[in-house]
């Protein structure tokens, strides 16, 4: 069976695994003190534009995320998210756990908008019974987000100006950032990223990584003591230096960018097999993630042969897949998909 189900099915690069095993027999300081882990800071600083920045790495993006939330929030505040951000539909409550309400906006494809977030925090300072609600007290967007899309620089810019007026900081996932920054079209960098948030992730994970998201904390409010927050939460690895090594093979000269832009590449040749099959897509995505409308009688004969994620049900004759090509997918792969689509 042919996974396009999603995008980590591949265990690592083979630069990766190759550099895993050339430091079996080392030993290296614990908990990401060592010298492979700071140079990996080093050159991800270097790639952000931004010599002050904290970086992290954490193992997953649920527990990315969790940290992050939760060392933002107060105890009375919420997060604001879109309705299908990750941590709103698929973390299994676990910004919940930590004590704060998702506080979801119905997104577009997606996104979020500035005039959303600031509605939604006048809303919220202009209710004279304000005290008993949840307090909005910072924003999560994702890029790509839930449907494939990404923003605008301009959208960007816009939603970072909000956030700042109203003193909500903004946090992005970016689980899947290497194929944001690649997407078709896109005019953001990932200075760009780094200039207008005040918190993000770099996922390694489902971008040639074996495992591993890379955290960067811009706003120095943040920055102070979030060791302490990352070991409360279970997150700090003993063989730190197993995350470490992985950046640095990844930043040191420019492989994660060269993964996404092939994902992305194998994601618009397909695009195009599914378009030519007369096959709609339901989001105008650019990135490694194709949504096509099928008929459930075709879906039902593709899952013999390929996994994928059955996304929504429009109507009572067809189904919405997800598709998700990434840093491995070969041409090949994608070719027999796009044959068996005839």
């Amino acid at each position: 069976m042919i996974r396009f189900d999603c995008d980590y099915n591949q265990s690592a690069h083979p630069r990766i695994l190759a550099r895993l095993q050339e430091i079996a027999g080392e030993q290296h300081p614990g908990y990401g003190t060592d010298t492979r882990t700071e140079q990996a800071r080093a050159y991800i600083r270097t790639a952000i534009n931004a010599p002050e920045a904290d970086v992290h790495f954490l193992v997953g993006g649920t527990q990315a995320n969790a940290v992050l939330i939760g060392a933002v929030l107060r105890p009375h505040q919420g997060v604001i998210s879109a309705d299908t951000g990750h941590i709103a539909t698929h973390e299994t409550g676990a910004i919940e756990a930590t004590g704060h309400k998702v506080l979801i906006l119905p997104g577009t494809e997606g996104k979020l908008t500035a005039a959303q977030i600031q509605q939604a925090y006048d809303n919220h300072q202009n209710d004279p019974t304000h005290e008993h609600d949840v307090q909005p007290g910072m924003v999560y967007i994702s890029h790509p987000t839930e449907s494939g899309t990404v923003y605008t620089l301009a959208e960007l810019e816009a939603i970072s100006k909000v956030c700042r007026a109203c003193h909500l900081p903004l946090m992005l996932d970016g689980a899947r950032l290497g194929y944001g920054l690649a997407a078709h079209g896109t005019d953001v960098t990932l200075p760009d990223i780094a200039r207008l948030c005040d918190m993000f992730y770099i996922g390694g994970t489902k971008v040639g990584a074996l495992f591993g998201e890379a955290v960067v904390i811009q706003n120095p409010r943040y920055q102070p003591d979030f060791r302490y927050l990352i070991k409360r939460h279970g997150g700090l690895l003993a063989k730190g230096f197993l995350l470490g090594v992985q950046f640095e093979c990844l930043f040191e000269d420019g492989l994660y960018f060269q993964l996404g832009r092939h994902g992305v590449g194998e994601a618009m040749y397909l695009r195009q097999g599914l378009l030519v099959a007369g096959l709609p897509l339901q989001y105008d995505t650019g990135t490694n993630q194709q949504f096509p409308r099928v008929p459930d009688a075709l879906a039902e004969r593709l899952a013999k042969d390929f996994a994928f994620a059955r996304w929504e049900k429009p109507n009572e004759q067809e189904s919405v897949i997800r598709l998700c090509t990434s840093w491995a997918t070969q041409r090949e792969e994608v070719d027999a998909l796009i044959a068996a689509l005839g």
